[in-house]
């Protein structure tokens, strides 16, 4: 039948108003799916799984999350699920806004992947623990979200949240402890030296090593330079000189660090000094008292433990010539003949440390009782802020005190040093300080005796004479059978 003219023109009207809803339907389609594929919405990823596929993989491989995701998507496999509807990948911190926190510790923010390493960084920052955007992802578990600082940690926040530490909430910490361990004075040069070279140089720690290792931190005074080179200092009776390879041993042996303000380290000139301040470094040893100059000296070795930072200060009393006394232009060591600088560094260690250690060389020689500097500066030093204090240079045993609820340990003699004719000079030991962030210690002392310059453990009936006369000559404090030590109650204290 034929067409007229007009109805052929409205059919080819309808035809392509037809055609074009159709191409703009297509057009829309391919929008959305397009838009979907950049943003994520619809789970796909270029070139592998979707992130609901990679989830499915592996939920029947991994452990459920410690962090489960919010707004409606659940956290998958690893530490901290993704927020606002995406799955975290696999590791620890999924991603948050929709993009996949990638394989490590702390997946990113705001859309881009966190990438390996630990802390993702916010606001499309990857790095560990960098600052983007102005908030810091945090290093640890636990990627933050929407420019908010994941903290260290299991479990990543989510929209503004930051993830907390732990797998809830951090601990409280206010109850640590941590355990320290004391010695006197260490010889290791002369003929303590003669001894490791010919029976190694781990010889003289073996009895005592238990006392030494099990300790969260040990200390003492290292009584001799280190060093291969130097000039003797002149005018002097006992001039020490050790070497480098003994190190290793002292730490093996389970020392952090040491003291060098004492009477010796200077033996050997400046340059022993140095070599020794660069020999313990290398050897991974602590130590404080002495430096390039006072800002170094009088500087405390800062240690933590058991969530506890300890501050060591070194301080000597006793020095052969004013030349070894650190100053703001020469080398030496930080010494308390006037102790406003020893205090003054007291106090400001305080301000950034829960522990203060104050280990000094004082005294006179081979007398059981303190003088009168060591009693004053003792209490001096726990007025400033000292938790503990440790004496060292009598090469004898001395007595303990308590004063304001801190403790005093006037000196804890030889423990490892030539052998002399003066018998008591080898009564030793290892003193224990379990102590509390507030600064509360509970003390124990471990007798010993050395012969041929190695410590050990004494038989209970030596050692039972040893406390009765640390009982004799301590001040208002009683040490039981076990080594405890305590404080009397008012009546019995000695002043």
């Amino acid at each position: 039948m034929a067409i007229s003219e007009n109805e052929a023109s409205r059919r080819h009207r309808r035809l392509m108003r037809r055609l074009t809803v159709l191409n703009l339907v297509m057009l829309a389609g391919i929008a959305i799916i397009l838009f979907a594929w950049l943003t994520g919405k619809d789970g796909t990823r270029p070139g592998g799984l979707t992130a609901g596929e990679n989830s499915r993989q592996e939920e029947s491989a991994a452990p459920p999350s410690k962090g489960p995701g919010t707004d409606g998507s659940a956290g998958q496999s690893g530490d901290g699920g993704g927020a606002n509807g995406s799955a975290g990948q696999s590791g620890n911190g999924g991603g948050a806004n929709g993009s996949a926190g990638q394989s490590g510790d702390g997946g990113g923010a705001d859309g881009n992947a966190g990438q390996s390493g630990n802390g993702g960084g916010a606001n499309g920052s990857a790095g560990d623990g960098g600052e983007a955007g102005g908030n810091a992802g945090q290093s640890g578990d636990g990627g933050g979200a929407n420019g908010s600082a994941g903290q260290s940690g299991d479990g990543g926040g989510a929209n503004g949240s930051a993830g907390q530490s732990g797998e809830e909430e951090r601990p409280d910490d206010s109850g640590a402890k941590v355990r320290l361990a004391f010695v006197g004075d260490l010889l290791l040069a002369s003929s303590v030296e003669e001894l490791m070279r010919k029976n190694g140089y781990d010889y003289p720690y073996r009895d005592a090593l238990p006392y030494l290792t099990e300790p969260d931190l040990t200390a003492g005074n290292l009584e001799n330079p280190i060093t291969k080179r130097g000039t003797p200092a002149v005018d002097k009776q006992y001039v020490f000189k050790g070497r480098p390879e003994s190190l290793d041993a002292l730490k093996e042996a389970g020392f952090d660090v040491v003291s060098v303000a004492n009477n010796h380290t200077l033996d050997q000139g400046v340059v022993g000094l140095l070599d020794t301040i660069d020999y313990l470094d290398e050897a991974g040893i602590r130590h404080m008292g002495g430096g390039r100059n006072e800002e170094e000296a009088y500087r405390p070795a800062v240690l933590e433990a058991q969530g506890v930072k300890v501050a060591y200060l070194g301080f000597s009393r006793v020095l052969p010539v004013v030349e070894w006394k650190a100053t703001k232009e020469r080398e030496g060591l930080a010494e308390a003949y006037d102790s406003t600088r020893a205090l003054e560094a007291i106090r400001k260690a305080k301000e950034d440390a829960d522990l203060i250690v104050v280990m000094v060389h004082w005294g006179r020689e081979r007398v059981d009782h303190p003088v009168e500097h060591q009693k004053v500066l003792a209490k001096q030093f726990i007025d400033a802020g000292a938790d503990l204090v440790i004496g060292s240079h009598p090469h004898v045993l001395q007595g303990f005190e308590r004063y304001k609820g801190k403790w005093i340990a006037y000196s804890l003699g030889n423990f490892i040093f030539n052998m002399t004719a003066t018998l008591k000079t080898r009564d030793t030991g290892v003193l224990d300080c379990v102590c509390s962030k507030a600064g509360d210690c509970e003390l124990k002392f471990h007798p010993m005796r050395a012969e041929q310059s190695k410590p050990s453990p004494m038989d209970k009936t030596s050692a039972a004479k040893l406390i009765a006369h640390l009982n004799d000559i301590s001040f208002g404090v009683k040490i039981h059978p076990d080594g405890t030590i305590t404080a009397k109650d008012d009546d019995g204290k000695r002043r």
